[in-house]
């Protein structure tokens, strides 16, 4: 009966006058959102002159046969019963002592998110199943420059192609833009927006003539060696229910997930995201780490890609009933080859 009023809710929702009156960062759009519905808040996260350019943003994955890779149904962990599923789970309290699972990056405004939500799932899995020693970071510059089979670089590429990339050539380390956390660190700045425009730390992207970054197979250190600081991945696979999923995060730590976006979800603050009104944006690859109920609604927990000062410091929850915004689609992930030696 509860999963019958979350598909209500929705349909409910999207019954509402059309809202292309309102520019979707607007603040008649953001209070519209306000007050048609009480699962999340929503806010001022962009200024209004920034929305031709965040488009790009949230639209960096490109079609490709996902279903070609190996599904892992639930007998892949030995029938593990679905009682043993807690009804509350996050990878960040789970394994405390990795760092990379609390970091949120900010692809800049380029269209990367299926680079960066990859190696952000492929850093966490490493520490994860290192036992929580090795603190390495996997380079999104690296994967996002120099893999050639994986799309356009900032104009969108293939979630699928980059763990298989990961598997058969080797990510090298890099951490975010001047972190020295590897070889190659991310090479776009991180974005000043209209609702931080006192940070320093951040550019203004709006007056940058962003270009996809080269592939030079160097490390930004003179003393350290791309080919000594290659990390691989396993065997790719793929998880379609909300069972495996929950499994696979438990087990062996954060995936990539790909949803829908829609323009309300720029504006997202707080609470359980479900899509209210707004026109399809494109599809957008995050961090897939957790879940649990708020005010007993389902939820799944995320990690976003355009800084910390986004949404919840980064993070967001997405309604977990009937796939919502397809979150169900694509997640991908694979084992880490951990080498001690």
């Amino acid at each position: 009966m509860q999963k019958e009023w979350f598909i209500l809710f929705v349909l409910t929702v999207s019954e509402f006058p059309a809202l292309s009156q309102y520019q979707p960062l607007s603040n008649e759009y953001i209070a519209w959102i306000n007050a048609n519905q009480s699962y999340w808040k929503a806010g001022r996260n962009f200024h209004e002159s920034e929305w031709s350019k965040l488009k790009l943003m949230a639209s960096g994955v490109q079609l490709e046969n996902a279903s070609l890779v190996e599904l892992s149904e639930t007998s892949y962990y030995l029938k593990l019963s679905k009682s043993n599923i807690p009804k509350h789970f996050d990878a960040r309290e789970a394994w405390q002592d990795c760092n990379s699972i609390k970091q949120i990056w900010d692809q800049s405004q380029c269209g990367s998110c299926w680079a960066v939500s990859a190696t952000a799932a492929m850093s966490d899995r490493i520490c994860i199943h290192s036992h929580q020693i090795l603190q390495l970071y996997v380079s999104a510059d690296d994967l996002l420059s120099c893999c050639g089979q994986c799309g356009q670089q900032c104009k969108g590429g293939k979630p699928l192609q980059a763990w298989k990339y990961w598997q058969k050539y080797g990510i090298v380390t890099g951490g975010a833009f001047n972190s020295s956390q590897g070889c190659k660190d991310y090479s776009l700045p991180p974005c000043k927006h209209h609702n931080n425009a006192q940070a320093p730390s951040k550019h203004n992207c709006e007056q940058l003539v962003l270009r996809s970054p080269q592939c030079v197979e160097k490390c930004d250190d003179f003393f350290l060696s791309y080919e000594n600081s290659r990390t691989f991945g396993g065997k790719v696979r793929r998880f379609a229910d909300e069972e495996s999923v929950q499994m696979e995060i438990m087990w062996n730590g954060p995936v990539q997930a790909v949803m829908k976006v829609y323009e309300d979800f720029y504006n997202y603050k707080s609470g359980v995201y479900a899509k209210t009104r707004g026109k399809y944006v494109g599809k957008h690859a995050v961090k897939l780490l957790g879940w649990g109920r708020e005010n007993g609604i389902p939820y799944w927990l995320c990690a976003n890609s355009w800084n910390s000062d986004w949404g919840h410091y980064g993070y967001f929850k997405l309604l977990r009933s009937g796939n919502h915004c397809g979150i169900l689609n694509q997640v991908l992930a694979s084992l880490p080859i951990i080498d001690f030696a």
